[in-house]
């Protein structure tokens, strides 16, 4: 049932309908956005260096989240309600943890990686393609660990905030549960989240010396400043989501709104499109070619419009 009515008595659109809306442009916006950095990464070999690994990791986590939680997202709220059955409650609660903690995962990951890099705390340790793949494996292989028990009864998925929408279980206070959630947040976001904030603090202390030092070439200090940039947009999306839900852990009985408890949840559902936005105008050889790309692939179009159009018209271009 609706917690929410679907229409207001002006027939405007209706909060639902609003999510819907919200949640179908982030959907869009990262479809598009992390398949560019993909699909850009792959086609330019000067791009296919380490780093650049954990950032098409990055992408392919926030893209996987869109296309399976999401989209479900969508839909149950253009219909004002959660209409997908118990199966689709645990395919989008399942996916947007998974998902959510391989890219938490991988910022982690990225960010112990530029601070090790940059400020050379080890001496002239390099991120070798080698330790990028293990940093990539060991992120699906965490999350997958830790998401799956809920699927075989150590904890659980449910609707929360407005009821279109689905979760691990915070609300549960069974002691199965609890054990549960008190693990989740311990080894899938406390660790993670030490070492970006370890990571963050020092690569930031570096930065703020390396004019004096002149040790760091610029490229270093460029990639150095994206991936602040990336940890603090990723903090700000996921701290207030994840506070809220030890909240409501540490008080299972404690009264939230549901719409204020939706706001958390959505700024952390939006997150998969910012990524690949921070790593296009950051990064000048991802823009740049991915703006080579985008012309290319409309010369291509033009030409075959122009030439091919029988051929286009059937589909084999």
């Amino acid at each position: 049932m609706p917690v929410l009515p679907l229409h207001d008595s002006n027939n405007n659109l209706s909060p639902f309908h609003w999510s819907s809306i919200i949640m179908a442009t982030s959907c869009t916006l990262s479809v598009i956005l992390n398949t560019t950095v993909i699909v850009v990464t792959i086609k330019y070999k000067q791009l296919r260096q380490p780093i650049n690994y954990s950032l098409v990791n990055l992408a392919i986590a926030d893209l996987g989240a869109a296309l399976l939680g999401g989209s479900l997202n969508v839909e149950t709220n253009a219909v004002g309600y959660y209409n997908l059955g118990r199966a689709g409650c645990v395919t989008e609660g399942f996916a947007m943890a998974f998902f959510g903690i391989v890219a938490l995962c991988t910022i982690a990951v990225i960010a112990v990686d530029r601070a090790i890099v940059v400020g050379k705390p080890m001496g002239t340790l390099t991120f070798t393609t080698r330790k990028a793949m293990i940093g990539v494996a060991a992120s699906w292989i965490w999350s997958l660990v830790w998401n799956t028990p809920p699927l075989f009864g150590w904890g659980g998925y449910q609707m929360e905030g407005v009821m279109t929408s689905c979760a691990p279980d915070w609300y549960n206070s069974d002691p199965i549960n609890v054990s549960y959630i008190v693990c989740y947040f311990l080894f899938c976001f406390t660790i993670p989240f030490v070492m970006i904030l370890v990571s963050y603090g020092y690569l930031l202390w570096t930065l703020l010396g390396v004019a004096q030092r002149g040790s760091t070439t610029k490229a270093e200090t460029q990639v150095a400043w994206m991936v602040i940039v990336m940890v603090m947009a990723f903090l700000i999306c996921w701290l207030p989501y994840a506070t809220f839900a030890l909240v409501v852990v540490g008080n299972p009985e404690i009264y939230i709104n549901p719409i204020i408890a939706t706001v958390p949840m959505y700024m952390a559902k939006t997150s998969t499109f910012y990524n690949p936005i921070i790593y296009i105008f950051m990064n000048k050889q991802v823009s740049l070619n991915s703006s080579k790309t985008s012309r290319e692939h409309q010369a291509g179009e033009c030409w075959c419009t122009q030439h091919m159009a029988p051929i286009c018209r059937s589909g084999l271009w």
